[in-house]
């Protein structure tokens, strides 16, 4: 074996079909499209079209609901939070607040989210004290069984 003689294996690059070079290549005249018209041609816009019958997304009944004002929160682990200490993008003594959490790269800031939430999945070991827009019950718990203390800024849900 000369590197003269290296070469693919018979059918490992199969030649491209060129289409619409006459009727004696097989692909010609309609260029293997078949028929006139809008189906011929590119961009083609009839996906979901049935023919006039009623097309099945709209034959199958919607449900559910879509609530327009629901906020949307970033998520932040306390398990998350504990790791950016050790790893010394957060300090442990000073309060930290959304605004140090975004600078640290540990919540996406968004237009459309209303804030940071936090969540009690991980552990935290160090004793921290943190403002943010929410945080689930377990979360708070874990915090201050750290010895640390949760500020949370938005006014707790009205239950009517």
């Amino acid at each position: 074996m000369k590197l003269n003689e290296l070469r693919d294996n018979d059918g490992a690059r199969k030649k491209f079909k060129r289409i619409g070079r006459g009727i004696g290549s097989g692909k010609g005249k309609t260029g293997g499209r078949g028929v006139k018209g809008q189906k011929a041609r590119t961009g083609v816009s009839l996906n979901g079209f049935e023919g006039g019958q009623l097309p099945l997304y709209r034959r199958v009944p919607k449900r559910g609901f879509v609530n327009i004002f629901r906020k949307e929160y970033a998520p932040l682990n306390i398990g998350t939070l504990d790791k950016a200490i050790e790893d010394g993008r957060l300090q442990a003594g000073a309060e930290i607040d959304e605004a140090a959490l975004k600078a640290a790269g540990l919540v996406r800031s968004s237009g459309k989210l209303a804030g940071v939430r936090l969540l009690a999945k991980g552990e935290i070991k160090r004793a921290v004290t943190i403002s943010v827009t929410g945080a689930s019950a377990a979360a708070i718990a874990a915090v201050e069984a750290a010895g640390g203390k949760v500020n949370v800024t938005a006014p707790a849900a009205s239950a009517e």
